[in-house]
């Protein structure tokens, strides 16, 4: 199924101190921390980023799922917040998937991993996501809600962040001069 995926990331400083404020908001924890590894699959000619677009193979606790992202039609790259055609699906068997997209000329070009915990009020999501370069947050919902939310977290516009994970990784390398290649653990941790 597809939907428009509206986002917003921030760095957070205190998690513990976020989950307060998020449970004083009306949130509730819906998926407690889980282990969350993620592979883009590109071209070799690296044809799907050009397009802004995502072949994502996700292992998020027991389950795997299949995502593609697009940009929506007429879409505005100045937008306070991401927009994205989200289509994705649970798949039985991740290592059959992985091997389907090989096969069709999609290598992998990009892996990242994070633990996250979830969190939702009556209308959209708050994700913790601990990744190897540090704790950040996303709040995905509405446009209205992700800035009434903001405001009530304290957040200004400036901190509110569209860069995917990808774009995170290659800034902190940029600024750190750590030549990890992935955003895991292991590869951030070994850089170091």
């Amino acid at each position: 199924m597809s939907a428009v995926e509206i986002e917003v990331k921030f760095r957070v400083a205190d998690a513990a101190a976020l989950e307060q404020k998020l449970f004083s908001l009306g949130f509730r924890q819906i998926t407690p921390r889980t282990f969350e590894r993620n592979v883009l699959f590109d071209t070799s000619d690296r044809a799907l980023r050009a397009k802004q677009s995502i072949l994502r193979l996700r292992r998020y606790g027991k389950q795997w799922i299949v995502t593609h992202k697009c940009l929506p039609p007429g879409h505005e790259h100045n937008s306070r917040h991401k927009h994205r055609v989200e289509t994705e699906t649970e798949v039985k068997d991740g290592e059959a998937m992985a091997t389907i997209f090989a096969e069709l000329g999609y290598k992998p070009a990009f892996t990242y991993e994070k633990w996250r915990t979830e969190y939702a009020d009556s209308i959209g999501h708050c994700v913790l996501d601990e990744t190897p370069i540090g704790l950040f947050a996303e709040l995905e919902g509405p446009d209205e809600w992700i800035d009434a939310i903001a405001k009530k977290l304290g957040l200004s516009p400036s901190e509110m962040l569209t860069l995917s994970y990808g774009r995170l990784f290659e800034e902190w390398r940029a600024r750190t001069g750590m030549e990890a290649t992935d955003l895991t653990f292991e590869a951030v941790g070994a850089a170091r």
